[in-house]
């Protein structure tokens, strides 16, 4: 069985079909941002005191890396960090459902 199609209905399908691709190749071809933070960068970055940067370090909770005695942090590693740790809202529907 053979099925044809008009060209406005394939202009229609390939047009969907670049609508639904195009995040996910932008996300693959965006540049990595290789900006590199100091405690005090970080700090300003996160909106924290810088005295919470140190803990996390000290409790090697947060990415780092050591540039001899200093500090540093890739913005990408944390970016990639703090999505990781994002608290997701649950829908009001299963919210309702477990209550």
């Amino acid at each position: 069985m053979k099925t044809e199609l008009e060209p406005q209905d394939i202009e229609a399908i390939a047009q969907r079909v670049a609508e639904i691709l195009r995040p996910m190749l932008a996300r693959n071809n965006r540049p990595a941002d290789d900006t590199i933070f100091d405690v005090q960068g970080l700090a300003a970055y996160l909106r924290v005191d810088e005295s919470w940067v140190y803990k996390q370090v000290s409790l090697k909770a947060i990415p780092h890396f050591k540039a001899g005695k200093y500090t540093r942090f890739k913005k990408s590693a944390i970016d990639r960090w703090s999505e990781e740790r994002t608290i997701r809202p649950i829908p009001l529907l299963n919210r309702l459902k477990t209550g």
